[in-house]
């Protein structure tokens, strides 16, 4: 299968939304840009939109799928990358491994050398999700010692956190 990718707006970074199905991240996305929470459906393939951050920062997001089935297809997203933003269920235990395991894929992307990491840790409003320090530790963190990265805890229903979260994101463009 091969497939073309639309190349980024000239002048926006380009900022690639991956994750597992069900983390969030369309929730977290619209959320952010329209200020209230629209109903989604899981993502097949991938949205795209530019996202105003602030007076002087916009950015091209791709939200791409996260079905297991679509994976494979990850790669593509991935030329031109400015920053990586991983989203995590940090309420769902069962599938932390998962998505280190799916990280680790697309960090080993030649692409992705040197690209900065953002980890949201989403869903931190339900009960019994994990600590940014807990996800961390999951996902290894640590071992990325030549890449620039952060974690930041958010809520795509109720919108905490997304500011300064995509406002760290736009920090890191700078930094990259």
């Amino acid at each position: 299968m091969c497939v073309r990718i639309a190349p980024p707006r000239a002048g926006f970074p380009t900022v690639i939304l991956m994750g597992l199905d069900s983390s969030g991240k369309s929730t977290l996305l619209y959320t952010f840009q329209k200020g209230e929470v629209m109903k989604t459906t899981p993502t097949i393939g991938f949205n795209v939109t530019t996202l105003n951050v602030d007076n002087n920062t916009s950015l091209t997001v791709w939200d791409v799928g996260g079905q297991s089935k679509m994976r494979v297809n990850w790669r593509y997203y991935l030329e031109g990358c400015n920053v990586l933003v991983f989203v995590v269920d940090s309420s769902d235990r069962a599938r932390i491994r998962e998505a280190d395991k799916a990280l680790k894929v697309i960090l080993s992307d030649d692409n992705m050398k040197g690209v900065p990491l953002m980890v949201l840790a989403n869903k931190k409003d339900l009960p019994n999700s994990m600590t940014i320090r807990e996800v961390c530790k999951q996902l290894d963190l640590p071992r990325y010692k030549h890449r620039a990265w952060e974690i930041q805890a958010c809520s795509g229903l109720e919108g905490l956190g997304l500011r300064q979260a995509f406002l760290s994101v736009a920090k890191l463009v700078k930094k990259g």
